[in-house]
């Protein structure tokens, strides 16, 4: 589902305030453990939360360094995990099988659709799917508890680049 110029705009002060809400609910976990993160935890998670897309461990040691900041892909990883398991990351694998790291927001449930050729991700909701989805459960006598739906194929960038090598 693409969304018009508006919706995108829209989008994006939807997508600062979950960094916004994320960000406080990080703070506050690490203020209730009593503990404060490290300088370099702290610029990792900063940097995931900066992060505009689906982000892999590598893509966010290669940011930090493009900006003169050289920490180890251990620490990385280990920060990301520490995020996962406290509900503050997704960790997620497509079929190409790289584990990318998404922000979880109970509060903004989305799907995913994923680009075969050049691997974009692209997000979207529809309420249709969702009620699909929960109608088959029930009428299979399921009780959902999470689910996630990922949609494979070629985006249109892709699409259109091969119309024009053809």
């Amino acid at each position: 589902m693409r969304t018009s110029g508006a919706e995108a705009h829209s989008g994006l002060h939807k997508t600062a305030d979950r960094r916004d809400r994320l960000r406080a609910r990080v703070e506050a976990f690490f203020r209730r453990r009593g503990a404060r993160p490290t300088e370099q935890r702290r610029i990792v998670i900063d940097a995931f939360l900066s992060a505009r897309d689906h982000v892999t461990v590598d893509a966010l040691r290669d940011q930090l360094r493009a900006v003169g900041t050289s920490i180890g892909y251990s620490t990385i990883y280990r920060t990301m995990r520490l995020l996962v398991e406290n509900g503050f990351a997704v960790e997620r694998r497509f079929a190409d099988d790289i584990t990318r790291f998404e922000l979880s927001d109970d509060a903004e449930h989305h799907d995913h659709l994923i680009c075969v050729e050049c691997g974009s991700i692209t997000e979207f909701e529809d309420p249709r799917i969702e009620a699909l989805q929960q109608e088959v459960a029930d009428g299979l006598g399921y009780i959902l508890t999470t689910h996630k739906h990922e949609l494979y194929g070629t985006c249109a960038t892709c699409r259109t680049r091969s119309r024009g090598q053809g």
